[in-house]
């Protein structure tokens, strides 16, 4: 996989994306749309089943999507996976393809992006049964600061809805939070990662390259790249 230099902006979750000097993407491999992982300068994959577009009639093709991916050395990690209890497969099909995909990421060591929509409960208890040996990273989130507070205390990571982190009142939330546990993101949305980064930075009281030192170290930690050097 690539790997972010020390002053690069890192937006942790990102659809349709292109190179961009001086920004390191995650970029979102999404099983039904079948795209092929592509070696590019400043970008890594995720792969998986998005809750959304998972049903009956294509869940067996997305499963072997991402079986056929999930060793690729441009895939850093799996999803984003889930659960939304608003939109997509019935509970029962978006908690099997959960665990399929979660022994995918287990069998090849990387960790998993998840998406999680009002299935908190159902994610914990996932967490639990499952005891998984590398990290989970919820994407999009913009859920109160006791949630969030649960969510890392069983080691999940974080990364924000750009919308929500944008706005004033997420101040108090970010400023909560360990720092070691937070990822900022686009989602592919029509707006600068560095915007997001001077907008926290400010909330957090901290100079944007230590901000930016920060979610690096957390990037080397979640994808287990201490070994490494950048």
């Amino acid at each position: 996989m690539n790997y972010p230099g020390q002053d690069d902006y890192i937006d942790i979750h990102t659809h349709g994306s292109a190179p961009e000097p001086g920004v390191f993407m995650v970029e979102t491999l999404m099983a039904h749309e079948e795209k092929t992982p592509v070696e590019l300068p400043g970008i890594t994959y995720i792969a998986g089943i998005h809750p959304w577009h998972l049903n009956e009639d294509n869940y067996e093709r997305q499963i072997s999507y991402v079986e056929r991916y999930a060793g690729h050395d441009t895939v850093a990690a799996i999803g984003e996976a889930g659960f939304d209890r608003l939109r997509g497969a019935s509970p029962d099909l978006q908690r099997k393809v959960f665990r399929e995909q979660a022994a995918i990421a287990g069998e090849h060591g990387k960790p998993m992006v998840i998406h999680c929509v009002r299935a908190w409960d159902e994610l914990l208890q996932e967490r639990k049964l499952l005891r998984p040996s590398l990290p989970w990273l919820v994407h999009g989130f913009r859920g109160k600061p006791a949630l969030a507070g649960q969510l890392i205390e069983k080691g999940i990571y974080l990364s924000f809805w750009f919308e929500f982190i944008m706005k004033p009142e997420s101040r108090d939330l970010i400023r909560s939070l360990p720092s070691g546990r937070i990822f900022l993101e686009t989602d592919g949305a029509d707006i600068d990662i560095r915007d997001i980064y001077k907008k926290v930075s400010t909330d957090m009281e901290i100079a944007e390259d230590k901000l930016k030192a920060i979610i690096y170290s957390n990037f080397h930690e979640f994808f287990k790249l201490n070994r490494y050097s950048a």
